[in-house]
């Protein structure tokens, strides 16, 4: 007998529609980033149209701002230290999922995932409320726990999946030659899953980077830098603060870009 394919007749027929759709969509996304970093390159010191010519002096403002470059400070300092935090917690939390049987098992790892599941607010309520019973200042070491408790899932999520695909044949291998636990760790398992380590880590940099709901709610008097943007953003909406917005978001694009290409190449 012949095999017969069936096809859906109303995407055969009219690919247009699923083009149409297909732009649309993709506009909605993301025209108006599209947008913003166009009017990071005009000319006139207002927000809006019409297009008064080229140029890349609100790059270079941006540049020679002082505020924005302590800002930025602050904002790799927030960052790397809890990205530091949340893959460590991350990594032992992966281990501890993957390599052992305990009660409440799954109940934790829904409870290791909630903070990136739950909604900003509530995570920042709930954070400034136990650092304010435990009479902690706000600053930024508040911001960096608050930062690596929604880290810590994200560095998990690559970090077990590749535990995941480890054949436990070498490990077993390593014990056999000899080898400790730590050798085993160090020369064996790390190896294999460095590379979602590293992954894990780009995208919790990231995130926190960007973050500002939560860092709204644990902040003190030290700005990071989507705090500084948000700020002037409620006075005024100026070229200088596209420009900052479209170097942030190329840094960030590169960064999660690195991140899939890690795991790709991991993966390959």
């Amino acid at each position: 007998m012949s095999n017969v394919v069936q096809t859906n007749p109303s995407t055969s027929s009219k690919p247009w529609l699923l083009i149409g759709w297909s732009v649309a969509v993709y506009a909605f996304l993301y025209l108006p980033i599209a947008v913003l970093v166009l009017m990071s390159f005009n000319q006139s010191a207002i927000l809006s149209l019409p297009f008064k010519g080229i140029t890349l002096d609100w790059y270079s403002l941006t540049l020679r701002d002082r505020s924005i470059q302590q800002a930025l400070i602050n904002s790799l300092k927030v960052a790397s230290s809890a990205t530091i935090v949340a893959t460590l917690f991350g990594l032992l939390a992966a281990f501890a999922i993957y390599r052992y049987q305990f009660f409440g098992k799954n109940a934790f790892r829904i409870a290791l995932n909630l903070p990136i599941l739950l909604p900003g607010v509530v995570t920042g309520v709930a954070m400034l409320a136990y650092f304010s019973d435990l009479g902690l200042e706000l600053s930024l070491a508040t911001v960096i726990l608050g930062h690596a408790v929604f880290g810590i899932p994200v560095a998990l999520g690559p970090i077990l999946t590749r535990l995941a695909q480890f054949p436990r044949s070498l490990e077993e291998a390593a014990y056999d030659l000899g080898a400790t636990p730590s050798q085993v760790f160090r020369d064996v398992i790390f190896p294999y899953i460095r590379s979602a380590v590293v992954s894990g880590a780009l995208l919790a940099f990231t995130l926190s980077f960007d973050e500002v709901v939560v860092t709204i709610f644990l902040t003190g008097r030290d700005n990071t830098l989507p705090m500084e943007i948000w700020g002037r953003l409620r006075t005024d909406i100026t070229p200088e603060i596209a420009a900052v917005a479209a170097l942030v978001l190329i840094a960030s694009g590169a960064i999660v870009g690195l991140s899939q290409w890690t795991n790709r190449t991991a993966e390959g």
